[in-house]
């Protein structure tokens, strides 16, 4: 019988570190059923004489539980040759969800992930209620690359307790619930579920997102419905500082563990210019955790964000700045923002944030709207309040007020030294991931991730081998997250295949802007370079970056797979 695909004359990188060869790929009913010389005829041959074949890469954090909806492809992590992303991550998503609280659902991405509310309210479908019609709902509407889902913390605890939910601790009863909901959720195919204790994760009115109150005795019970089920992973978005770990943290780190016998993966290990060695200083302390298979995620990009006053999400964590979000007017922020009480408490505050460190001369406006404010773009705060012979702070507020909140600023914040950042990513203990693609979408994108670690780190730099980094991506989040017929190329894995260009592979470290979101909303994307076909599950995608219209991704179900 002939084969649907045969990869020929590819250099093979299986995806388990192995040093490369050279070999054909043939691929029938979605699998891999040769790698060598493959003599069977196909309907399609693709010639990889030059190109490296590897498993499709896998990206663990995302948060395209809304773009889900209007965008098939999840673009752009599907450009990037990413097969398989996981969602619902950070304790926020949409399912559970009554047809009475899609609002507050709504505000809460709009708050945490920083999707305009346009968008959402145009583009999100409301085509389920519980969170196993969620998952079947995405399978229905199709869908380009495969999609794991987490069960996120938030939508469940409000499903139970409707606006208490984010006040409160749950009773006797709503955990009770909350756990039943879980079980199913994790019988039905969810991959474990996430959570958030981050103070800058503000949700509807401006209040604590929901699984930010959740009791210690709440998570004990929710971990343990993981136990029971002998499956799935706890995402959690955890530190306060983002390469550190304080001793509280550790103790629910340690306790998500324990009680659910599974591992933990939390947010966030990055480097800073300002504790260069706190990552490493983590890494150490964390040792029993990493024992048991948890994982910290690190980045592969640098993160440099751009970001605005109208959605002020880089400050979340200030206390002062807090009356800016509960889906307050425009209006109501710049009456906010002149405020000389306001100032002095942002400033106060602000000095006692070692990551915003520097920010005044860190930022640089990166786009005005008001024709007054054009030459002030590419300058620094500080040289800027040098020509107004003004105070950084006030030539801040003042310049966003007079922008009528437009002003963009960008500004280069964490995983900046290369150097550091290559040891870090390259160190065993920690899983590469934390791109946020779907979110975030007026600030950065990094999701283009796979490619700018092949391109800048491996080709360019030469920091890590290209088996290794593809090992890094493809087979060690597959193995982390249960997914044992992915992440290798081997006979009776899924036909998940990324074919590229070692010699092209990349993406720019600036993200361009497209207006392509539901409404004509405006979002960051990182095109790629170098991905010559993405193939999933025996389909071809994308065949030299353009979609082959068909839709070949699916719901993978934890615990479900086939080895």
């Amino acid at each position: 019988m002939p084969l649907d695909l045969v990869i020929r004359n590819a250099t093979v990188i299986d995806g388990t570190g192995a040093p490369r060869y050279s070999a054909d790929i043939g691929v029938g009913r979605g699998r891999i059923v040769e790698i060598g010389k493959c003599s069977s005829l196909a309907q399609r041959i693709i010639n990889a004489d030059g190109l490296i074949a590897a498993p499709g890469f896998i990206d663990p954090h995302t948060h395209y539980d809304a773009q889900i909806c209007w965008d098939p492809l999840l673009t752009c992590s599907s450009w990037h040759g990413v097969t398989t992303v996981i969602m619902g991550n950070c304790g926020v998503g949409l399912a559970p969800c009554k047809p009475a609280d899609r609002d507050v659902a709504t505000w809460n991405l709009v708050h945490v992930e920083a999707i305009p509310y346009p968008v959402l309210s145009r583009g999100i479908t409301w085509d389920w209620e519980t969170f196993p019609e969620y998952m079947d709902a995405a399978q229905r509407r199709g869908i380009g690359i495969n999609v794991g889902f987490l069960a996120p913390l938030s939508p469940f605890r409000h499903w139970s307790m409707g606006e208490a939910a984010m006040q409160r601790a749950a009773a006797k009863a709503e955990i009770r619930e909350i756990a039943s909901m879980l079980r199913q959720s994790l019988a039905a195919g969810a991959f474990g579920f996430s959570l958030t204790v981050m103070p800058q994760h503000v949700g509807y009115k401006g209040l604590p997102l929901a699984c930010r109150k959740a009791s210690l005795d709440e998570l004990r019970s929710y971990a343990r419905v993981l136990r029971e089920a002998g499956h799935g992973v706890i995402e959690i978005a955890l530190t306060k500082q983002p390469s550190g770990l304080s001793e509280d943290e550790y103790e629910l780190l340690d306790l998500l563990s324990s009680e659910s016998e599974r591992p933990v993966t939390w947010l966030n290990l990055r480097d800073r210019d300002d504790a260069p060695e706190a990552w490493q200083q983590t890494l150490e302390r964390a040792a029993p955790l990493l024992a048991r298979g948890c994982r910290p995620q690190v980045a592969a990009r640098p993160l440099i964000v751009e970001f605005n006053l109208r959605n002020p999400f880089i400050f979340g964590s200030m206390n002062s700045i807090k009356p800016a979000f509960g889906d307050k007017s425009p209006q109501a922020q710049k009456e906010l923002y002149s405020s000389r009480e306001f100032r002095r408490s942002f400033e106060s505050e602000l000095a006692r944030r070692p990551i915003l460190r520097g920010l005044w001369d860190r930022a640089r406006v990166k786009e005005a709207i008001n024709p007054a404010l054009k030459s002030a773009q590419w300058k620094t705060i500080t040289e800027l309040a040098r020509a107004r012979n003004a105070s950084p702070l006030d030539v801040f507020f003042d310049m966003v007020l007079e922008d009528d909140l437009n002003l963009t600023f960008m500004m280069p914040l964490l995983d900046i030294n290369e150097d550091r950042v290559a040891r870090k990513f390259s160190d065993p203990r920690t899983m590469i991931g934390i791109s946020d693609g779907g979110a975030h979408v007026d600030m950065l994108c990094n999701a283009g991730y796979p490619t700018y670690l092949l391109g800048h780190f491996v080709r360019t730099r030469q920091a890590i081998t290209l088996e290794r980094a593809v090992q890094r991506i493809s087979s060690e989040p597959a193995r982390f997250f249960g997914i044992s017929d992915r992440g290798e190329l081997k006979v009776g894995m899924a036909a998940d295949i990324t074919v590229f260009d070692f010699a092209r592979i990349g993406s720019p470290e600036r993200p361009e802007i497209r207006h392509d979101l539901p409404g004509g909303g405006r979002r960051m994307v990182t095109p790629a370079e170098g991905v010559e076909y993405t193939i999933v599950n025996g389909t071809v995608l994308y065949e030299h970056g353009a979609h082959s219209g068909a839709l070949p991704g699916r719901v993978l179900r934890s615990g479900q797979q086939v080895a």
